[in-house]
């Protein structure tokens, strides 16, 4: 059973086309009877509203479908930057993934970050480039791009049949098949390689098997005896080396014509790993239904009908009624009901086992990254993690009414989406919706005045601003004496405090002890850094979080009686407050990478408005008439951007961005 499934999601750049590819997998897999498409807005997985009107994907949506006697669980994922957080969740609990490149473009920037974020939770990827029917399709120019770009090592396994309109279908290399999907068939035709092609797709064979058997020592074994590859050793190692991640698989086609898309489920159930096959989870845990139950819960929503928990089952059973432990909190939890989901349905089971996901019903305050396993085998798994949010807009309810409303239509919103965030601000009162970029905020926004009806006023976005020091102070001491009756407390520290050098690992915050001759106790030097902590909550210049600073404890005294933890945490904070003031520090601000595609009649004009954004240009590049461009941009002067830009050029050209940290303001 653990090995007929494979949960797997697909990754891409915006309107690479991976929602039209979802819908052709189930599809094709007769898990729905028509195709939907994202032009017409009735495609399965973009089921909200606002994807609908919008044409982009929002929310990771689950669905599944079965194929060649496996069960695939599918996570249709955005591909806009503002939703990257989606793509980690989703990410955290998928076994593999299917990234969709655009056959024209290749690499692009947010294809190139989804990328990173499979690699940092080491997850094994096919590759299938998409879009082979369009004018100025390139494959083997997105193929080259994998390589330089990402720096992986690509295997193209197919070869095209016929370019752009005469696209019809693909030679498989590894069995020297060719497969052609005719005119208006919807189902593709088997054969022989065609004699044009035949030459071509020998050699190719050839370069893949020498490549593959370079890094695989058994068909290298092979390789060297014969001087080739059969096509079962050629697919036993392609899945090796996938599951190892050493190279990536690549596949080609056209989903919105139906072409290639069967040969991409073949490869799914081929070459991506089952369940059994990942590392157990805390290395303790195999994916075995007879093992102690361990689910992680990596969405929340609220539907009409109540809290429904996404949960992927690591280990052990889940059966409807049973109690569980959320071991994040340490409540106990019933299962009232056990769902399996197709996008917005869901049909019931009655238990799920290691390797699904599903959805529940039961758990009334379980939150996303909560761990949920047996009462009598406790364990905690790492939760995802969330972005910090970079802008923000205070909401209000235009009624006064309404505003324990919204103070309830937030604490949902903020549930389903940990990316987003809601505070009352100290000094104004407003309440103040924080997110990861614009589209994400009007998103919230929207869904403020559609799901929950609300009448909101939002005022201007605002960026989150950080404060990192300007300059070194050395050998600063800090004496913290209190004494007022009883106990008194005592701490004294000694501390050397300085930016974080370039090219230095980025983090906010680095700490570590000189001390010697034990003159401050370990129990104290940990004190002392949660207290220099506590300080980068707020930098003298605007009260912002500070960060990139890096501390050092290089001296201190106790006293034997009044010295505590807590007056050494009091020291550290104190100190460090101090040190920031003397030496002062630089205002940071949000920046952006910005990719403009436009016609290079239009590049003088959006040159100059990315200059007058305080936009540094650190790439251009040209071909057939367009000009790409890229350049780092404040955040918060690309407010308003898609609007602009779309006026200045008259409605011809794009751009995309994907966060590049933060810089000193100008």
């Amino acid at each position: 059973m653990r090995n007929s499934i494979r949960n797997l999601g697909i990754l891409a750049h915006v309107d690479a086309g991976k929602t039209t590819l979802t819908e052709r997998f189930l599809y094709l897999t007769g898990a729905i009877h028509k195709r939907g498409e994202v032009h017409d807005g009735t495609t399965v997985t973009d089921f909200d509203p606002q994807e609908r009107a919008r044409g982009i994907t929002i929310s990771s949506a689950a669905v599944s479908c079965r194929w060649a006697g496996h069960r695939l669980n599918l996570i249709d994922t955005p591909g806009h930057v503002d939703f990257a957080d989606e793509v980690e969740r989703a990410l955290r609990v998928l076994d593999g993934a299917v990234a969709v490149f655009d056959a024209v473009a290749g690499v692009e920037p947010q294809s190139e970050s989804v990328w990173r974020q499979a690699d940092r939770h080491g997850v094994p990827r096919l590759a299938f480039v998409n879009k082979l029917d369009r004018a100025g399709a390139d494959l083997d120019a997105a193929v080259d791009s994998l390589r330089t770009r990402l720096g992986t090592v690509p295997l193209l396994v197919q070869l095209p049949i016929g370019r752009e309109d005469a696209f019809t279908g693909v030679v498989d290399l590894v069995r020297m098949r060719a497969y052609v999907w005719p005119a208006g068939s919807g189902t593709y035709t088997p054969g022989p390689v065609p004699d044009g092609l035949r030459d071509e797709a020998a050699r190719r064979r050839q370069e893949l098997a020498e490549t593959v058997a370079a890094l695989h020592p058994a068909a290298l074994e092979e390789f060297c005896a014969s001087g080739t590859l059969t096509a079962d050793t050629l697919a036993a190692a392609l899945r090796d080396l996938t599951l190892s991640r050493e190279a990536v698989v690549v596949l080609c086609g056209s989903a919105y014509r139906d072409r290639g898309v069967e040969p991409l489920l073949d490869a799914v159930v081929a070459y991506l790993p089952a369940p059994a096959d990942r590392p157990p989870v805390r290395g303790e845990r195999p994916a075995d239904p007879d093992a102690p139950l361990t689910a992680l819960a990596f969405k929340v929503t609220t539907t009409p009908t109540g809290r429904m928990t996404y949960l992927r089952l690591y280990a052990g059973t889940l059966r409807k009624g049973d109690t569980v432990l959320d071991s994040t909190t340490g409540r106990t939890e019933r299962i009232a009901r056990i769902l399996r989901v197709q996008a917005d349905r869901t049909t019931e089971a009655d238990r799920a086992e290691a390797g699904d996901i599903v959805a529940v019903v039961g758990p009334k305050t379980a939150r996303t990254g909560a761990t949920l396993c047996a009462p009598g085998a406790p364990v905690l798994l790492e939760p995802p993690v969330s972005a910090d949010p970079v802008v923000s807009v205070a909401v209000e309810a235009r009624h006064g009414r309404d505003t324990e409303r919204l103070a309830g239509a937030l604490a949902r919103l903020t549930e389903e989406d940990p990316s987003l965030t809601a505070r009352t601000d100290p000094e104004s009162g407003q309440t103040v919706l924080s997110g990861l970029g614009e589209l994400h905020l009007e998103v919230a926004v929207e869904r403020l005045r559609r799901t929950h009806d609300l009448d909101v006023t939002v005022g201007r976005p605002r960026v989150a601003y950080r404060e990192t020091p300007a300059g070194a102070v050395t050998g600063l001491t800090y004496r913290h004496v209190k004494q007022d009756g009883g106990a008194g407390q005592f701490a004294v520290v000694v501390i050397d405090v300085a930016p974080l050098e370039e090219g230095e690992e980025p983090s906010d915050y680095v700490f570590r002890s000189a001390v010697t001759g034990g003159r401050v106790p370990q129990e104290f030097v940990r004190a002392v850094e949660a207290g220099c902590r506590d300080a980068l909550a707020e930098g003298p210049l605007g009260g912002h979080p500070v960060t990139g600073v890096r501390v050092t404890l290089t001296d201190g005294a106790t006293h034997v009686k009044d010295s505590s933890e807590l007056a050494f945490r009091t020291a550290g904070r104190l100190a460090l407050r101090e040190a920031l003031r003397t030496a002062g520090t630089t205002l940071l601000e949000p920046v952006a990478e910005v990719t403009v595609t436009a016609p290079e009649s239009t590049v003088g004009t959006v040159l100059g408005d990315l200059t007058a954004r305080r936009g540094r240009i650190t790439d251009s590049t040209g071909q057939s008439g367009t000009a790409v461009l890229t350049a780092t941009v404040p955040l918060a002067a690309l407010f308003g951007y898609a609007t602009h830009l779309r006026s200045r050029t008259q409605g011809r050209a794009t751009f995309t961005t994907r966060p590049a940290g933060y810089a000193p303001t100008a």
